[in-house]
C-alpha cells in the first residue's frame, strides 16, 4: 500500500500521522508524538518523527509516497529544510493546513472568515483567515498565554501548598485536568500532597484568557471583517473550562476538534495527498499583518497591550522566574511579561 505522512512542527516537539494516500480523511493507521528534548531543536523532533514513521512503514512493507511538514514561519521552515539535507518533503504554512482540515471535516460553518486560536506549549498564535480565498487577513502571537506558562502557574500554586514538582509532572497534572475535575499532586521528596481542581486551573488561566480575548477583538477591528467562528487548536484547548470561558469572553461560535493537537498534521496529510512536494503558502493581506499594521491600528494595539499586560504578566513572569517558584513569598507572584509583535516588555519594579 502507498502511504502519506503529515507532520506538525511545534515548540514542544513534533506530531505525525500516517494514512493511506487514497484515504487521507480516514483515521490514521499510525501516529507519533516526539517531544522536544531538553537542549534539542524543533527540526530534530521533526526529522526524528519522519525517520520513525518511515521505519514503521518499512516494517509493514509499505511505501510513503509523500511527506508534508507544517511550519509557523519562514525561519522555522528554513531551519527544518537545512537540517533535513536529502530528506524530501513539502513545507506547508500551518494555518493553511489547519484551515483545510477544519473545512474538510465540515467543522467550519458556512462563513467567509474564521479566527484560528492556536494555543501551544510556547505561546498563542491567533490568525484571522479568509475561508474562501485561503488568505491570512491578520495575525498576532503572544507568549503571555502558553502551556508552559500554565505549567509554571501550577507549580507555583503547589509550592504555596508545600508541594514541589518538576515540569514534566506539572504538565501531567494540567493535562489530567482536561479529562477529570480533580487531581492529587504528591511531592516525591517529602510525601506532601495537595489537591488541584479544574476550577483552580481556570482561575490561573483567567488573566491570560482576557489578554487573548483583547487580541482577538483587535484583529477583528484591524481587518474590519467579522469572523464566523473561533477555531480552538493546540493541546491546551482540550480543557473544557478554557473553551467555555473563551466562548463567553469572545462571543463567537466555537469550533473544536476532539484532537486539537493533531489538526495541523491531519491538514498536512490532506495537502500532501494533492501536492506531495510543493511549498504551500497562504496569501497574506497587508492590512493588520505582523509588522505591517496601520499606524492607527498599531496605536490601538499598544494601548490595549498596556491595559492587559498586568493581567498576563503573572504567566510570563513565572516562566522567567521559574527557579524561584518553588519557594515563593506568600501571596506574591512575579510580574514580568514578554510580548511578540513589537509590543513592550514589562518587568517587575
Amino acid at each position: 500500500m502507498v502511504l502519506i505522512l503529515g507532520v506538525s512542527a511545534g515548540a514542544g516537539g513534533a506530531r505525525a500521522v500516517l494514512t493511506h494516500s487514497d484515504q487521507p480523511h480516514m483515521p490514521p493507521i499510525d501516529r507519533i508524538h516526539i517531544p522536544r528534548r531538553a537542549g534539542g531543536s524543533i527540526e530534530e523532533s521533526v526529522l526524528t518523527a519522519i525517520h520513525r514513521m518511515r521505519a514503521a512503514a518499512a516494517d509493514r512493507d509499505e511505501y510513503i509516497s509523500g511527506t508534508a511538514v507544517t511550519c509557523r514561519s519562514e525561519l522555522q521552515a528554513d531551519a527544518i529544510r537545512a537540517a533535513a539535507g536529502q530528506v524530501d518533503f513539502a513545507i506547508v504554512d500551518e494555518p493553511l493546513a489547519q484551515l483545510r482540515y477544519l473545512r474538510f471535516t465540515g467543522l467550519l460553518p458556512a462563513t467567509d472568515s474564521v479566527m484560528l486560536y492556536d494555543l501551544g506549549s510556547s505561546g498563542l498564535t491567533i490568525t484571522h483567515a479568509d475561508c474562501r480565498t485561503e488568505t491570512i487577513l491578520a495575525g498576532k502571537r503572544s507568549t503571555v498565554l502558553s502551556g508552559n506558562g500554565y505549567d509554571a502557574l501550577l507549580r507555583w500554586q503547589l509550592a504555596r501548598s508545600g508541594v514541589s514538582t518538576d515540569t514534566h509532572v506539572s504538565r501531567e497534572h494540567r493535562e489530567s485536568l482536561s479529562r477529570t475535575r480533580v487531581v492529587t499532586a504528591t511531592d516525591a521528596d517529602t510525601g506532601g500532597r495537595a489537591v488541584l481542581t479544574r476550577s483552580d486551573l481556570a482561575a490561573l488561566c483567567e488573566a491570560g484568557l482576557h489578554h487573548s480575548a483583547s487580541f482577538v477583538r483587535l484583529l477583528i477591528e484591524e481587518t474590519g471583517v467579522q469572523p464566523g467562528a473561533l477555531a480552538l487548536l493546540g493541546g491546551c484547548t482540550r480543557n473544557p473550562s478554557l473553551r467555555a470561558d473563551l466562548a463567553q469572553l469572545i462571543g463567537l461560535p466555537i469550533v473544536y476538534d476532539p484532537e486539537p493537537e493533531y489538526v495541523s498534521a491531519r491538514g498536512a496529510v490532506l495537502l500532501c495527498a494533492r501536492r506531495p512536494s510543493a511549498r504551500l503558502r497562504m496569501a497574506r493581506r497587508g492590512v493588520g499583518m505582523i509588522g505591517a499594521a496601520p499606524s492607527s491600528g498599531r496605536r490601538k494595539l499598544l494601548a490595549a497591550v498596556a491595559v492587559t499586560a498586568t493581567l498576563g504578566g503573572t504567566v510570563a513572569g513565572l516562566l522567567s522566574n521559574d527557579n524561584s517558584a518553588r519557594s515563593p513569598e506568600q501571596g506574591t507572584a512575579p510580574s514580568t511579561a514578554h510580548f511578540i509583535d513589537g509590543a513592550p516588555s514589562w518587568k517587575p519594579r
